[in-house]
């Protein structure tokens, strides 16, 4: 078995099924977890960074020479954004000095976001999808990253601003 298939399929979590995003993006919050406990919020931005990269590149690899440019089994994309999407409740318990498991909500909201906008793929989120490369397969889910990201924020904001929690 090739690294890059390994890499795209989040070692193998997208040949789950049914719905092998939702699995991916499922796996990425354990795995966001151990990266914010092991270095915070620092590392899990690596994380994102590094996710993307290697997507990018173990994608093109698992693809080249097929029609298909986004197999349902690559899920590294969901995983990239759902870090992303994640990381405001990262940065956010580390700020507070807070338990990660404690701030529930927010990797709730972080989850159900990004799984909304990744389906949905409104805006700049489907144009990226519509590129039918590689940078396009992980793009789309940076774009959607960032919109649930902005959700986390919104929701934090409005529940620790104008509800004073």
């Amino acid at each position: 078995m090739r690294i890059s298939h390994l890499i795209a399929t989040f070692f193998l979590v997208g040949h789950l099924r049914p719905a092998p995003g939702t699995w991916g993006s499922l796996a990425a919050l354990p795995a966001a977890w151990a990266l914010h406990v092991l270095g915070g919020p620092v590392l899990l931005a690596i994380g994102v960074v590094a996710s993307f990269t290697l997507g990018v590149w173990a994608t093109a690899r698992e693809t080249n020479g097929k029609d298909n440019h986004d197999p349902s089994e690559i899920v590294i994309d969901e995983v990239a954004g759902q870090w992303l999407a994640f990381l405001p409740v990262s940065i956010g318990a580390a700020h507070a000095g807070a338990d990660l498991l404690a701030l529930w909500p927010g990797w709730v909201t972080a989850f159900v976001a990004f799984r909304l906008f990744d389906i949905l793929k409104p805006g700049p989120i489907g144009w990226a999808d519509r590129r039918n490369d590689a940078v396009g397969v992980m793009l789309d889910d940076i774009f959607a990253g960032i919109a649930a990201a902005v959700c986390v924020m919104a929701g934090a904001a409005i529940s620790h601003g104008l509800l004073g929690a």
